[in-house]
């Protein structure tokens, strides 16, 4: 494949670039293309309607047992007419979802959390609810995500059925979505989101799970977007996949779907293992070159609801299959979100039926229509 190049735009971390990322953007203006500031763009982006940090992976412990794991936290800034001048108001609400696959069990254990954030800086909140805007540092009490000088996150949630502490420390450079950053999600050109990658995190550490403790290492995907858009009208939901290569290759594909299944808007994007030392070689697909196509269906228990836990998906490089690793990988989370969705360990085939990738899929949508 023929990795497109294009003028890599992002601005240091300055004395002069830190003010240009906070002044690029006022709460409910539409988004507009910016050079990203990191580390600063790493963290949260409280004038912005919706963000989440997302951390997905699979990992095995030293006798080969298999795991997948996730860590999401979101950010939503509250609208309304309330008075949010006092450090007292509750300017965002913050959320956390946490889950394991136990492929052996063929189960999925998940928790989620929720709670109001005056928006303040750490030392200013109370009852450790709060995101950083310096770096990604974002905290439900003990539940947290952070990323560390050097580069790694560290991931720690701790619940009554199961438990999750890794390290993840990245072996590429991160990865800028779209154009260099700015990732369209729909016809409109306020259909969109800053969207930043960081794939191939090499992952160590410790999963619990009914008691028991498992020393595992393998390897995850971590995903950070912020948007002001709202879906577009037509757009019930969406299908992603982010997945890590065996070689070195990444992987992203999403398409937003209308209520009869037909594809609304898509895009994604191929690096190459020998492209990884720059956030912006990548080809980037157009939405006319990216297709899903369902093969096989798995009915949830709980809600009734159909997801396709298996896809034929067309790209510029490849038809590339992708299975569920289990079928039953659905996350309720109506008590803090308000959404059900799908979200599981899958696997990758290239056009040969050859075994060349694992990650996440993810399926939104399938229950009624997403409301972000």
């Amino acid at each position: 494949m023929n990795i497109g190049r294009r003028p890599l735009l992002i601005a240091s971390a300055g004395a002069l670039a830190l003010p240009l990322a906070h002044a690029q953007h006022r709460p409910g203006d539409a988004l507009k293309p910016r050079a990203l500031v990191f580390p600063r763009d790493h963290g949260t982006h409280n004038e912005t309607r919706t963000e989440w940090w997302y951390l997905t992976g699979q990992a095995q412990d030293a006798a080969g047992r298999d795991f997948g794991f996730q860590v999401t936290f979101f950010r939503s800034r509250v609208g309304g007419t309330q008075d949010l001048r006092s450090t007292l108001a509750a300017k965002q609400l913050l959320f956390a979802h946490a889950a394991i696959t136990d492929v052996r069990d063929k189960r999925l254990v998940h928790d989620q959390r929720i709670a109001r954030w005056n928006g303040e800086p750490p030392a200013q909140t109370a009852r450790g609810a709060f995101a950083s805007e310096k770096d990604t540092h974002v905290a439900l009490r003990d539940w947290s995500l952070q990323r560390h000088a050097d580069g790694h996150y560290t991931a720690r949630i701790s619940t009554n059925e199961f438990g999750i502490d890794l390290n993840t420390v990245p072996q590429q450079a991160w990865l800028l979505q779209g154009d260099n950053g700015f990732s369209r999600k729909g016809p409109a050109p306020s259909q969109a989101s800053f969207y930043v990658s960081q794939p191939h995190l090499a992952v160590q550490g410790t999963l619990a799970l009914q008691g028991q403790r498992f020393q595992v290492r393998g390897r995850a995907w971590l995903d950070h977007e912020w948007s002001e858009a709202i879906l577009h009208p037509e757009a019930v939901g969406w299908d992603w996949i982010g997945m890590n290569l065996l070689d070195g290759h990444s992987l992203t594909a999403f398409q937003l779907r209308r209520k009869d299944g037909s594809k609304l808007w898509a895009g994604g994007s191929f690096r190459a293992a020998g492209s990884a030392k720059s956030p912006t070689d990548l080809y980037r697909f157009t939405p006319g070159e990216v297709d899903f196509k369902p093969q096989r269906w798995w009915t949830s228990p709980l809600t009734r609801a159909r997801y396709p836990v298996e896809w034929v998906i067309r790209t510029p490089g490849d038809f590339y299959t992708v299975k569920a690793v289990i079928d039953p990988q659905e996350l309720d989370s109506r008590s803090s979100t308000g959404t059900v969705y799908w979200e599981g360990l899958s696997d990758l085939f290239d056009s040969n039926g050859k075994a060349v990738g694992r990650g996440y899929l993810e399926m939104t949508g399938y229950v009624q229509r997403l409301v972000l």
